[in-house]
Parts: structure tokens; sequence; C-alpha cells
């Protein structure tokens, strides 16, 4: 298990290298600049601009740059103050790293992902740092949301089929693929916040600091007024797809001989369920749910849109119209980086629920 783990992992630096590259081919690719104003800037600005960002090199020039500011490790020694301690100093917007800490005087930097050219008082690793854990905790909520309604919701189907509890779920299911985010989200803030008036229509209950840069500190009522609703809507179609996948699975599961021996052997139905049928349903749900964490952790622009929530994915999208490369960059990466990893624990989460598939 170990050597698979390291062995992914070190994929995992080549699927990277792969991606950014063609990222970064596919950025400068498109017409447009990222100091292209409706006011054009003087040709001597824009010069200078782009002398100081390398984007006056050639294209694998600027590559190198880049690589080389994040995927290089960078060393330093630190000195030691009056008082004998070692004096960190301050990051600047050209030194703003992602990982930074020191062990004795040697300070170690890693994932410098540059200033962003769109506000350019700010770095990457700052809109990463604002935006990012937003976008973070609504996926969370909007996932476990999903998990909770749909799993039990397709147990149910497949345990009561041709039922009016399998109707139901089904139609529920149905409701919450066929209706997206962005219908469904106005809808929610008319009824709820502007008629009813009980849940907050806009905003996001949680501000900095993070604990751990990322999870909120004030988990509260309050929190969750302003949760409640878009969690919801962007929960409910993949509650809807983990319902019929649960479904089908678990319906063909109970149908399989080794379901039958254990009933013969006099198991209890409960028992048959939850140890011998769930575990092996849920294997295809298992398998969605890594991309599906990917996708829904580094934002989502329609509910943000809707509900004003100030997360990664409405400023993703602005990035893209402002051809603001260094945020662009970071961002694909970032979820690259999370969809490899929640794919690893995919694959070992298929090991604990079916033990006859080994990584040897």
């Amino acid at each position: 298990m170990g050597r698979y783990i390291v062995r992914r992992l070190l994929w995992m630096v080549l699927v990277l290298l792969v991606v950014s590259a063609i990222t970064f081919g596919l950025m400068h690719a498109v017409p447009g600049g990222p100091f292209d104003r409706d006011k054009a800037l003087p040709a001597e600005i824009i010069a200078n601009l782009e002398a100081r960002y390398h984007l006056d090199e050639p294209l694998y020039m600027q590559y190198l740059h880049y690589l080389s500011a994040v995927a290089v490790p960078h060393f330093g020694l630190l000195q030691k103050g009056a008082d004998g301690a070692y004096i960190i100093p301050t990051p600047t917007l050209q030194d703003d790293f992602l990982v930074r800490f020191h062990v004795g005087p040697v300070e170690f930097k890693w994932m410098n992902f540059g200033p962003s050219y769109a506000s350019r008082s700010r770095t990457v690793n700052d809109v990463f740092k604002q935006q990012l854990p937003v976008s973070f905790q609504l996926g969370v909520l909007a996932l476990s949301f999903a998990l909770l309604l749909g799993v039990p919701m397709g147990i149910l189907a497949a345990l009561k089929q041709n039922t009016i509890w399998d109707y139901l779920g089904m139609s529920i299911a149905i409701f919450g693929v066929s209706v997206p985010v962005i219908v469904l989200g106005p809808i929610f803030v008319w009824i709820f916040g502007v008629a009813l008036k009980w849940l907050p229509p806009t905003g996001w209950g949680a501000q900095p600091p993070y604990v751990l840069g990322i999870f909120p500190s004030n988990i509260g009522p309050e929190y969750f007024k302003y949760a409640l609703m878009p969690a919801i809507a962007l929960g409910l179609g993949s509650s809807a797809v983990f319902a019929r996948l649960t479904r089908a699975s678990l319906l063909q599961v109970i149908r399989e001989d080794y379901i039958r021996t254990a009933r013969a052997k006099g198991l209890a139905e409960r028992l048959v369920i939850t140890r011998h049928a769930l575990k092996n349903a849920l294997i295809p749900v298992v398998t969605i749910l890594g991309p599906l964490f990917a996708a829904l952790v580094t934002g989502t622009f329609v509910t943000e849109q809707v509900f004003g929530i100030p997360g990664m994915g409405k400023y993703f999208v602005t990035s893209i119209s402002n051809r603001d490369y260094p945020v662009i960059m970071g961002t694909i990466l970032l979820y690259a980086v999370l969809l490899v990893i929640a794919n690893v624990f995919v694959d070992l989460t298929y090991a604990y629920l079916d033990p006859r598939i080994r990584y040897d």
C-alpha cells in the first residue's frame, strides 16, 4: 500500500507538469493580453509592464520562469536579532510563498504563484488565502448535504423498489438533476430571503482569520443561516446523482449469489444489507466522490454569483476575462492537485469497501 501511494504521488508530479504546460499554452493562445484596457495604455508603460513580468520573452522562457518560481524550493539563511531570535523578513509581492517555514537559521520557501496582474497590490497567494476558504467551506457543506440526502434516499428506494418511497425518492432525484442552481438559487433567495425573511439572501457568515487558514472560527447559528440556502442549492444536484447511483448499484448487489447465501445462513436482513450489500453498492458513489469534491471546493461561479458569496469561483471567472495569467494558472494547478489527491483517497477507499481489491 505504501509503495502504491508513493507511486501515485510521483505520477502526480508528471500530471501537474503536463497540466501546467497545456494550460500555459492555451492561456497565451487566447487573443488579448493582461494589460489591454478599454482606454489603451501608452506603449512605453505596456513595454515596461511586460518586461517586469517577463512577458516580452519567448513563451518557453516565460514557462521556465513560472516553473522556477512555483515548483523549485528556495532556501535561505536568517539573521539573528538583538534578542537572539531569528528575524523572518516580511514577504513582498515578489517573495510571497505559499509554504514558508524555518528550521534553525535555514528558511524554506516554496510555491510562489506571483502577483496578480489585475490587482497588482495582491499576490495570487493573497487571493487564495481570502477567497479559497469560502469556496472550500461552501463545497464541503454542499457535498455533506448531498451525501446525507442522496445515499439514504437511494438505499430506501432500492429496498422499497416499486413502492411510493421508490417513486418519491426518484422524483426528488429527477428534480435535483433537472433544475440547475441558476434557477433554484433565485427561487430560494426570493422565497426564504425576500418574502419570508427567514435567511440572509446574500453574503457569507465567516470572516478571516480562519482556523488552519481554511476552516471558519465562528461556527454557530449565524454561520449556518448564511450557508443553508447556497449549500442546499449547490448540493441538491449532486444528491440526486448519489441517490440514483446508490439505488441502481444496491439493486444489482442484492441479487448477487453471496447475498442469497448470507440470507440462507439466517443472517438478519439488517446485517445482510449493512455488512455485505452496502459496501459493494457504495463503490460507484465513491468513484465520483473524488472529482466532485475537487470541483466543489475550488469554487462554483454560478452559486457564488447568485448568493453574493466572495469565493474563488467568481474571482477565477473574472481573472479569465482579465487575462490574469498567474491567477488562472494557480487555480488550475490547485484543482489538479486536489483532484489527484482525492482520487488517491478514492482508490484507498476501494480496498476498505471491497477486501478483494489490493494495491501490491
